[in-house]
């Protein structure tokens, strides 16, 4: 496909300054790399919800969002930004399952992964603005990349080709059978736990980089002798969309009788230490809390009277509410079902409270050849 001709070099220029400095092997790949033809049409958010964008028809507005350090939607559900037609918004409650990473955030994977000259690297496709960045840096020959979704593998593919990159790409569930072996292996979807088949295709002293679904951590992890790995949680927050496995996300969510549940009585009621927290918005005690009960969903808001109100919800019936006069005032809690949610986030605040930090602040990784993953430092070990 033809390159839209927008002059898009100078703001290319301005993101890879603001982030980097000119001796960073990165430099080059975010100058050089024309992020907005990978990204045709997106999902803005606005009051109304997500309205698909059209980059050509306003390349002012494809410019500055395509060349701004911020992750681009570009499909939701089963519905895809460049098959829908401009100004139409996408249908409610559908999760994101696939978009353009916020540039520094694919460098960082990619700094960890610790990328040699000669690294044999598999990604991730989505756009195919991670591989571009991956085949300047190695050379498209080095650089495979994978999607579950075969229109994400033909665009991104002809994209590619349309500034003279050509790595080997190829339709794939990336959680199964890997077509070759790897020194890299760097996933911008999450999982949990960390795939066998990477393990199986990581070469001798390969490294992997992922994060875990439902969480804001890295791992980071380099292959054994015996086929597992060991590694660490990374310094840093990251969170990103679950690997699918077809279509459309598969995520599991609360059924709404038990969101109907939550509105009432509980079984249980009691006051709380601790005032209203918008756990969503929180990486270590989310990250933390998901690690514990996975599939936990929650809710914040303020209601008419001013008070504030927090709902947790499990796929297992287990529900929790807080109401509290104010954010600053600990809540009345009720909660139901056969696990105690409210009492579980409790005592990972009262944790924090205590020590003043999280265990899974680098905490060390250990993955077996079949892929379980555990989490530990000192006493704590959480195993996924």
């Amino acid at each position: 496909m033809p390159i839209p001709l927008v002059d898009w070099r100078p703001h290319a220029r301005r993101l890879a300054d603001a982030h980097l400095r000119p001796e960073s092997r990165w430099w080059a790949p975010i100058a050089s790399v024309p992020r907005h033809i990978f990204v045709p049409r997106w999902f803005e958010r606005t009051d109304a919800g997500r309205v698909v964008r059209d980059g050509p028809t306003d390349t002012g507005a494809w410019l500055d969002a395509a060349y701004t350090d911020t992750t681009l939607v570009t499909r939701i559900g089963t519905v895809h930004a460049d098959h829908t037609e401009p100004g139409t918004t996408a249908p409610p409650g559908g999760w994101p399952t696939s978009s353009s990473t916020l540039p520094t955030l694919i460098v960082t994977l990619y700094r960890l992964a610790s990328l040699a000259d000669t690294s044999r690297t598999l990604v991730t496709t989505g756009t195919g603005y991670g591989t571009a960045l991956a085949c300047h840096r190695l050379g498209d020959h080095h650089v495979t990349s994978v999607d579950v979704d075969p229109y994400l593998v033909q665009a991104a593919t002809e994209r590619l080709d349309a500034i003279g990159l050509h790595p080997h790409t190829a339709v794939r569930d990336v959680t199964g059978f890997l077509p070759a072996e790897f020194d890299r292996i760097i996933s911008t979807v999450a999982v949990r736990p960390v795939p066998a088949s990477w393990l199986t295709a990581l070469r001798p002293g390969g490294r992997l980089v992922t994060t875990i679904a439902d969480t804001g951590l890295i791992v980071v992890a380099d292959r054994t002798p015996d086929g597992g790995a060991r590694g660490r949680v990374a310094p840093h927050w990251a969170s990103f969309m679950s690997a699918r496995h077809g279509d459309d996300d598969e995520h599991t969510t609360p059924a709404a009788e038990v969101w109907g549940a939550a509105d009432g009585d509980g079984e249980e009621v009691s006051g709380s230490r601790y005032p209203l927290l918008d756990v969503q918005n929180t990486w270590d005690i989310r990250s933390m809390l998901h690690l514990k009960v996975p599939g936990v969903s929650h809710r914040m808001g303020r209601n008419d009277d001013g008070s504030w109100t927090m709902r947790m919800a499990h796929p297992d019936g287990s529900w929790a509410r807080a109401d509290a006069p104010t954010r600053r005032e600990p809540p009345t809690v009720h909660q139901g079902g056969p696990r105690r949610l409210w009492d579980t986030l409790e005592k990972i605040r009262t944790y924090l409270n205590t020590w003043g930090e999280l265990p899974l602040h680098g905490a060390e990784v250990t993955i077996t050849p079949d892929g379980e993953t555990t989490l530990h430092r000192g006493h704590w070990s959480a195993t996924l």
